[in-house]
């Protein structure tokens, strides 16, 4: 039996793998990745590589193993990761495997919400294949707003949300998360809701950021066109601009992206990490 993680080399995929490295020997981990030579450095730690791709499904059918507990780490093609879902879960299946994760969003079926569609069409899709699940339901990561620091501290921050509150945690901490579940007992068809432990709103988090560059950084709540336009003139493609454009107006601004469950910390067994920190970090880089 092999913890199979999809998606390895991928920026929650990696930190999965490490953290798996930490709690089990090497040879207990498989990635599945698309490119073998990207995937070299973890070969060389005793990784076993799986070479698979979702936009080719037939290759998962070598991806698996009877017994393997399997990270299915969502896809990052809006719109056409459903598809690409099925062709794994449809592999894991054949395959007999023991147990499938997936890492879905904050709120599960009732995350009413563009983004969330694919996430709850993969979900209804373990259910029916009768595959043992378990559901990490990720809240947003801090990471969304910290990569972009050069340009608030510029140009402030800009969104849609309103007051809306976002109970955001950086990746490393889903990914311990994740490590936990994929490594102990208990977690058999059980969903986790993973927020942050304390919400902020953007004002918020523009005023933390001012506080620590020194910078004079606020946030300005625009009409969801003016976002749109912002977003597709830095070079987002219009497709995912309306993505982004609709968490702030359907998910952060009522109130879908806040969490307060407390799930995530109680699985990492520890506070979550705060957005001052992931701030800090972002500004030490």
């Amino acid at each position: 039996m092999s913890i199979v993680v999809t998606g390895a080399t991928g920026q929650l995929g990696s930190l999965v793998v490490e953290g798996l490295l930490r709690a089990v020997p090497a040879d207990q981990v498989a990635a599945v990745v698309r490119d073998a030579a990207k995937a070299a450095p973890l070969a060389a730690r005793g990784v076993e590589l799986r070479i698979a791709d979702y936009d080719t499904p037939d290759t998962f059918s070598e991806a698996f193993n009877d017994g393997d507990v399997v990270l299915l780490i969502s896809s990052p093609d809006a719109g056409r990761r459903l598809p690409q879902h099925r062709a794994v879960i449809d592999a894991a299946k054949e395959a007999g495997v023991a147990r499938l994760v997936y890492t879905g969003v904050l709120g599960g079926p009732n995350a009413d919400f563009a983004l969330a569609d694919d996430h709850k069409g993969t979900e209804q899709a373990i259910l029916d294949s009768g595959l043992t699940w378990t559901f990490l339901r990720n809240g947003w990561y801090s990471e969304n707003y910290t990569a972009q620091i050069p340009t608030q501290l510029a140009h402030g921050v800009v969104g849609s949300a309103g007051d809306g509150k976002i109970g955001a945690a950086p990746r490393e901490d889903y990914a311990d998360a994740a490590v936990s579940v994929l490594t102990e007992a208990g977690h058999e068809n059980r969903s986790y809701e993973l927020s942050g432990d304390r919400a902020f709103t953007l004002a918020e988090y523009a005023a933390e950021l001012a506080r620590q560059s020194g910078h004079d950084v606020t946030y300005t709540d625009v009409p969801p066109e003016t976002l749109k336009g912002i977003l597709t003139g830095a070079g987002v493609p219009d497709a995912f601009a309306d993505v982004l454009v609709d968490v702030d107006v359907s998910a952060i601004a009522k109130g879908l992206l806040q969490g307060g469950s407390g799930d995530l910390a109680r699985l990492i067994g520890r506070p979550t990490t705060p957005i001052s920190q992931s701030i800090s970090d972002a500004l030490a880089r």
